[in-house]
């Protein structure tokens, strides 16, 4: 498992830019962390990586957005608002578990499957954002099936 120690909003911006200039098709990141923990400061360094120039903001209250004008195709679904699998299949989230491009998904931990389950023909990368306080934060991430 590999470890970033961000002091600032624009360091996490700057650690997800990286992961989109090296992302393929079909990578699944599962984030988790509290509210306010930065898991959308690093989904809007991904597309800025992937070269969107879209703005980009938290899908709490539409689930999914997406963000078609990069390199590869952005889906950044939320799952704060949903509390159970039933909710989340209802939903018809789990389609995009293989995406064409990127997907992204914050509060990952209500979607049990993503435990073990990388996504064909792609990757899981698993993160964890820890608030240490003020703008500190421990990005821990550990890639299945890559």
């Amino acid at each position: 498992m590999a470890a970033f120690h961000s002091h600032s909003p624009a360091q996490t911006e700057a650690l997800g830019e990286a992961w989109g200039r090296a992302a393929a098709p079909g990578w699944v990141i599962a984030l988790t962390g509290d509210l306010g923990a930065g898991k959308t400061q690093l989904v809007k360094g991904l597309a800025r990586g992937l070269g969107s120039a879209a703005r980009v903001h938290s899908p709490t209250f539409t689930l999914v957005n997406a963000y078609l004008d990069g390199r590869l195709p952005l889906y950044h679904l939320d799952l704060y608002r949903l509390q159970t699998p039933a909710e989340i299949v209802a939903a018809g989230l789990p389609e995009f578990l293989r995406p064409d491009g990127v997907a992204v998904i914050e509060w990952a931990e209500k979607m049990p499957e993503l435990e073990t389950q990388p996504s064909e023909g792609g990757g899981l990368r698993r993160v964890g954002i820890e608030v240490l306080g003020g703008t500190e934060r421990r990005i821990t991430y550990d890639d299945v099936g890559a």
